[in-house]
């Protein structure tokens, strides 16, 4: 039983909040595709680490700004 606790699994980045962003394809809350989500459970340690390593350039596109108060005050 001791195994289970030594094993090196990469851990999930699901925080619970699982919405599909419509353009993106991606998760809002941890940043997968639908795909990595239901795959994530057979990956490798290696493809989990490279997912997570993706994940702070995918967050990026979710959170750009979309020009605000600015943005719908400007002068065209």
């Amino acid at each position: 039983m001791d195994e289970i606790w030594k094993r090196d699994e990469v851990e999930s980045p699901c925080v619970k909040l699982c919405v599909v962003h419509p353009e993106a394809r991606m998760c809002v809350g941890c940043y997968r595709s639908i795909d990595e989500i239901g795959a994530w459970s057979r990956m490798s340690p290696e493809a989990r680490r490279a997912v997570m390593a993706d994940l702070p350039e995918r967050a990026k596109l979710l959170t750009k700004r979309r020009g605000g108060r600015s943005g719908r005050t400007a002068k065209p």
